[in-house]
C-alpha cells in the first residue's frame, strides 16, 4: 500500500510548529496576533483540504487574508454608517 498523505489539519499544525521559533521571537502582543491568524485559517481548513495545493501554506495564508479582509469590510461598513449619521 502507498503512503497516507497528511490531512490539511496536520499540515497546518506542521506549518505552525515550523514557525514556532519565529513566534517565540515576536513580542507578546504580536504572538497573540500570530495565533489569531492561524485560528482564522482553521476556519477554512475544509477549503484548504479541497484545494490540495502543492504548497499548503499558501492556501493557509489565503484563508488568513480572507478573514482579515472580512474584518476590514465589516469595519468599513461601520464607518459608512457613522459617517451617514453625522452628515
Amino acid at each position: 500500500m502507498g503512503r497516507t498523505l497528511p490531512s490539511a489539519t496536520q499540515l497546518m499544525l506542521n506549518e505552525e510548529a515550523a514557525l514556532s521559533r519565529f513566534r517565540r521571537a515576536l513580542r507578546r502582543g504580536d504572538q497573540l496576533v500570530f495565533d489569531d491568524l492561524f485560528t482564522a485559517a482553521q476556519k477554512h481548513i475544509s477549503a484548504a483540504a479541497y484545494a490540495a495545493h502543492a504548497l499548503p501554506f499558501e492556501t493557509f495564508l489565503m484563508a488568513m487574508l480572507i478573514e482579515e479582509h472580512k474584518e476590514v469590510m465589516r469595519l468599513r461598513k461601520i464607518i459608512e454608517v457613522l459617517q451617514e449619521m453625522h452628515a
